[in-house]
């Protein structure tokens, strides 16, 4: 598998480190959300998913890995652990546990985890290995931004279209507002970086 942060060439991370500069992404999550999108524009061209859409996902989901007071590191990890609210059913679907605990902690009710948010059941079917070290880590943001990517791909999807984005991104989350809050960040940050040299 080709790794999704190996991507990136010289003039490519110039336009990052400006990018990233106009936006506010954390340039380290931004990386991983080009790299991921590259790799994605390559195995399934038909897709057509924009890196502002990650970055809009990432943002929403956990302020591109800074929920809580974290950061991400120079190695793509989160400095502490991401772990959304129990899925037991007040306030959110019920998802009994998937994974012994293993990625969430709790052993008896899915949470999701990481700088994307996956549920452990998600994150079996779709986690890739952003980095290249032979791991699959939701912690991870070049991992998680790819498995994403993937994700949101899934199905033959045409994010190019309003109904394929849409799809998408309800896929993701199953809310309206959620689908509003991701639209207006991704054409946000579409407008705030200079696209044209990317």
């Amino acid at each position: 598998m080709t790794s999704a942060v190996n991507v990136t060439m010289s003039a490519e991370a110039e336009w990052v480190v400006r990018a990233a500069g106009q936006t506010g992404i954390p340039e380290r999550a931004l990386r991983a959300y080009v790299a991921a999108a590259v790799t994605v524009e390559d195995s399934v061209p038909a897709c057509g998913l924009g890196w502002n859409t990650l970055a809009a996902v990432g943002f929403v989901e956990t302020g591109h890995g800074t929920y809580g007071g974290g950061v991400l590191t120079a190695d793509g990890e989160v400095s502490r652990p991401i772990v959304g609210p129990v899925l037991d059913g007040a306030g959110f679907a019920a998802i009994a546990d998937t994974d012994a605990g293993t990625l969430d902690g709790d052993a008896d009710w899915d949470r999701a985890v990481g700088p994307m948010q996956f549920i452990p059941s998600t994150w079996r079917l779709v986690a890739r290995d952003g980095n290249g070290d032979g791991l699959a880590d939701p912690s991870n943001i070049d991992d998680a931004a790819l498995s994403a990517a993937h994700y949101l791909c899934a199905d033959g999807r045409d994010l190019t279209t309003s109904e394929g984005w849409t799809g998408a991104i309800y896929a993701y989350n199953q809310s309206d507002t959620y689908i509003r809050q991701v639209r207006d960040q991704a054409t946000a940050y579409a407008a705030e970086a200079d696209t044209r040299e990317r």
